[in-house]
């Protein structure tokens, strides 16, 4: 009697714990997610959060011009690539649903959503995925969750997404936010990421990574994601700029910058090339005033400034020799 006590007691700490509910087979990946388009724009994302560890890594897939998409419960990770891939070849979200699923070895516990670049879309929810599981989707978006405290969660995601105003991403964030203000996860929250894509929008324009964001295991993965979201948002604009200006684009390269310094006006080193990119767009003065703000907030700037071939056309300057004066006699 005392030993079926003991294991009782056991079982029921165990089964009851954080980390059984994060490795145990019962659940897969409870999740809430959506994907969606900017149709002014043509910017694809993922957006998605969940009690388990490290959710970036598994759930989101997008690729810019093709479409985006979500994997979880239980997910079939293939689904991510494979889904793109038919997207690429032509099929719509409702076909790349039916044949993901007609070819899986356990459709019913599976759930994805899908949008494609011309923002249809599809949500997808397998029979045997644990409730609340469920999804909604309309032109330029699909939300979807499992083991969620009820539809309300979804619900509220479309409603906030479709009012929001702003950057694709700043409308993904919302909706996320209001999931988890709704109840989301119903074990709780561990992890969220976000992902956006457009074409050549990552450094150097080498990439379609415009934003690619992952809060692995937080307390407070909402709070976290958020605020790595706005140095995002700062390099997305920063990424862009500096792309333009490296293909000599000068003036359309300005704006980008200007904005990242509005997200980050004390970031010395996005002062410092906003100056470089007003200095090459004709505004010498305005980068005298940006160049000057950025040594003040870092010093160690005056070393590179003195011999950045970028900024040459302000060695002549007294303001410019006065503001790098001290590392040159050095």
């Amino acid at each position: 009697m005392i030993i079926k006590i003991c294991v009782l007691i056991i079982s029921i700490i165990f089964f009851q714990s954080p980390f059984y509910a994060q490795t145990s087979a019962d659940y897969g990946i409870a999740t809430f997610s959506i994907v969606a388009r900017d149709s002014v724009n043509g910017e694809l994302g993922v957006a998605v959060a969940s009690r388990f560890f490290a959710v970036g890594a598994v759930v989101p897939w997008a690729k810019a011009g093709v479409g985006a998409v979500a994997t979880q419960s239980f997910a079939n990770t293939t689904f991510g690539w494979r889904g793109l891939e038919l997207l690429d070849k032509g099929a719509s979200p409702e076909q790349v649903v039916e044949i993901l699923t007609r070819n899986d070895d356990n459709p019913k516990r599976r759930q994805f959503g899908i949008v494609s670049a011309d923002g249809k879309s599809a949500t997808y929810t397998g029979t045997d995925c644990l409730p609340w599981a469920g999804g909604r989707n309309g032109k330029n978006y699909a939300i979807q969750g499992n083991i969620l405290t009820g539809e309300n969660v979804v619900t509220a995601m479309e409603e906030t997404f479709l009012k929001t105003k702003g950057t694709l991403a700043d409308r993904l964030y919302a909706a996320l936010v209001e999931g988890d203000k709704q109840g989301g996860d119903a074990r709780g929250k561990q992890s969220a990421a976000l992902l956006v894509v457009k074409e050549n929008a990552g450094y150097g324009g080498y990439s379609d990574r415009a934003i690619d964001i992952r809060v692995d295991d937080h307390a407070e993965p909402f709070v976290e994601l958020g605020r790595l979201l706005n140095f995002a948002q700062m390099n997305y604009s920063w990424n862009e700029a500096w792309t333009l200006f490296t293909q000599k684009k000068f003036k359309e390269a300005l704006p980008f910058m200007e904005h990242a310094e509005k997200i980050a006006p004390e970031n010395p080193e996005v002062l410092y090339d906003l100056a470089v990119i007003r200095l090459a767009a004709g505004k010498k003065e305005d980068a005298l005033k940006a160049l000057e703000k950025a040594l003040t907030l870092n010093p160690k700037l005056k070393k590179q400034a003195s011999g950045d071939n970028d900024l040459k056309d302000l060695y002549k300057e007294t303001k410019f020799k006065r503001l790098i004066e001290e590392d040159i006699n050095k």
